[in-house]
């Protein structure tokens, strides 16, 4: 059963990728709009999505009080990763972007070792360095200095780090997968909105669809990471996050004529051995 569970979380965080490798393609493809816009028409989708979701439901938008403060905290981080990612996406190349916001595995390792006390053996480690070290090769990030934007991609990891912990703890509390993101997505535009509007620039109407299709994108995406992580723990399955990158390059090809040089090749077949020999490895220690 466990298995069966364990392949369920890897097969939607590998969704997940995919979905979120869009919204960072359309995110691009808006152009110039600030970050706080982009991230208010992001979440207006999912917002909307999630809600559908739960008018269908007999609960409708019933929770457990006792996991308001959980909720919160998972809003609120992952408000900040969102913020942190389209910031950093908007004022850097986007493969160093993405790179920085590839540090959220690590940081939902640590925070649910912290957190929720799951334990976590030196081969789980072992598998998230290697994976990391194969985005270093796919990314070769060039001249990222600590500035205000590389801070806020790195701000925007540990955000979605804490954001993810809680959400393995949401459903571990037995906290809908839908509710989860409505009220998340909620949070999120309500925050931004005042700062939208106090910054709001007109759009044309490939910016539009641009920002609509990276809601799409990112609503699959929640939903996705959302169900992942309540199907098995971050030490388990958050390697297969870095599937987002091979995603990214083919996009990156598809849409910008982005082609691959010897390093990535050597970057791609780094993580797919290693998320190939994780999941071997945690089958054989479970049969």
């Amino acid at each position: 059963m466990k298995t069966a569970s364990k392949t369920k979380g890897i097969t939607c965080i590998i969704i997940s990728a995919f979905c979120f490798a869009f919204m960072n393609t359309f995110v691009r493809m808006a152009g110039d709009l600030p970050s706080v816009e982009k991230s208010f028409f992001r979440n207006f989708v999912a917002l909307i999505f999630a809600a559908v979701m739960l008018l269908r439901t007999e609960e409708k938008f019933r929770f457990d009080k006792k996991n308001l403060p959980y909720l919160l905290l998972r809003a609120f981080f992952g408000t900040v990763g969102i913020l942190g990612n389209f910031y950093a996406i908007d004022h850097l190349v986007l493969a160093d972007a993405s790179m920085l916001n590839k540090l959220s595995p690590f940081f939902a390792i640590i925070f649910s070792f912290i957190i929720l006390r799951e334990k976590v053996n030196i081969w789980q480690c072992l598998a998230v360095v290697i994976a990391f070290i194969g985005a270093l090769f796919i990314i070769k990030p060039t001249g990222v200095s600590f500035n205000s934007a590389s801070l806020a991609g790195v701000i925007g990891g540990v955000g979605a780090g804490i954001a993810y912990t809680m959400v393995r703890l949401l459903s571990k509390r037995g906290e809908r997968g839908a509710f989860i993101v409505f009220f998340f997505s909620a949070f999120s535009c309500l925050t931004t909105l005042p700062l939208m509007l106090a910054d709001f620039q007109p759009m044309a109407w490939w910016q539009l669809l641009s920002l609509l299709g990276a809601g799409l994108a990112a609503t699959g995406g929640q939903f996705a990471i959302t169900a992942a992580y309540s199907y098995a723990p971050a030490k388990e399955i958050s390697v297969f996050d870095y599937t987002q990158i091979i995603f990214v390059a083919a996009l990156g090809f598809i849409f910008f004529s982005e082609l691959p040089d010897l390093f990535s090749i050597i970057g791609y077949l780094i993580i797919i051995l290693v998320s190939i020999c994780m999941f071997l490895y945690e089958r054989n220690m479970k049969s």
